[in-house]
């Protein structure tokens, strides 16, 4: 397993190698010019071709990019245009808000997903089945940035129990983004969820352990449920990667300033260190959140052995 871990992590270098350079090469198609952003509307020709060398744009691409990986190799992600503050102070002050909403979404996600697919499992063609699976088809129909409005509408406009945005009420700042982020991913495990346990409760081991007399409770959370949980994982890992990428709609929707609404914001001024540094972050994220998804396998189905 430990070499399976090491393999896969120095496996992620020329991956990342890869990455970091389409990232380059596309943030420099990216229309504008941050030279002229950053001198400002005014600014003579002589004054913004200060500013574009004083920011290394005047070299060649290729050049830029070496020297990119070069900072990059040392832990040096630049400074940002906008700012002129470090890269990596910006994404540490965003990373802790984002990664608590992404990780508050995913695990109500998780809890009520798989309760609502065990109960649909269970009562197959029966009104909890379908008022569950009318639960999940609403949850991926609906975007998460109208279902946000909606939120803020009922429960910050009229209600008044949360806040509108921002993160300066703790906790309660919260909930609504999550709920907003998380709803879609919660329909997907739903439906993975009651379609790998009814599989699963037809199994021949599922039939030796009722005529052995166990509870209906006993056979479904502690024989049948693990066995079906391997694509529920496989769902909630790989969307786990997409819910950051999905915060970007959300924080923008309830003014939450993580890092989705800085990736805006730099995009908007064409902060090219930011944007780089933020798609990567987001890059590495997923692709160990799919390294843990596998680790996960072996221990949810003992017959998976990696070498």
């Amino acid at each position: 397993m430990w070499q399976y871990i090491i393999k896969r992590i120095l496996g992620l270098i020329p991956l990342l190698l890869v990455i970091s350079f389409v990232i380059f090469m596309f943030i420099h198609l990216i229309p504008g010019d941050p030279a002229r952003l950053m001198a400002g509307k005014d600014a003579t020709l002589e004054e913004v071709e200060e500013v574009r060398q004083s920011l290394g744009l005047h070299e060649p691409f290729v050049k830029q990019y070496i020297s990119y990986m070069g900072n990059l190799l040392q832990g040096d992600l630049g400074y940002s245009i906008k700012s002129g503050a470090p890269v990596v102070d910006l994404i540490l002050d965003r990373v802790m808000p984002t990664l608590g909403l992404t990780f508050l979404s995913i695990i109500w996600a998780l809890v009520i997903g798989i309760l609502i697919g065990v109960l649909s499992a269970v009562f197959r063609d029966k009104w909890p089945d379908r008022l569950g699976m009318l639960t999940a088809v609403s949850g991926i129909s609906l975007p998460n940035f109208w279902l946000g409005l909606v939120l803020i509408q009922l429960f910050s406009v009229q209600l008044g129990l949360f806040p509108t945005g921002g993160d300066d009420a703790g906790w309660k700042s919260y909930i609504l983004p999550s709920f907003a982020l998380g709803a879609g991913i919660m329909a997907m495990i739903a439906r993975f969820t009651r379609s790998s346990l009814v599989n699963t409760l037809k199994q021949e081991f599922i039939r030796t352990g009722r005529a052995k007399g166990l509870s209906g409770t006993s056979i479904v959370f502690g024989h049948a449920l693990k066995n079906s949980l391997i694509p529920v994982v496989t769902v909630a890992g790989l969307q786990f990667g997409f819910l950051l990428g999905g915060s970007v709609v959300v924080e923008t929707v309830f003014s939450f300033p993580g890092l989705g609404r800085l990736l805006i914001d730099s995009i908007q001024f064409r902060d090219y260190p930011v944007i780089q540094a933020e798609i990567l972050f987001f890059s590495l994220q997923f692709i160990l959140v799919n390294l843990l998804v596998d680790i996960l396998y072996s221990y949810l189905n003992p017959k998976i052995r990696y070498d």
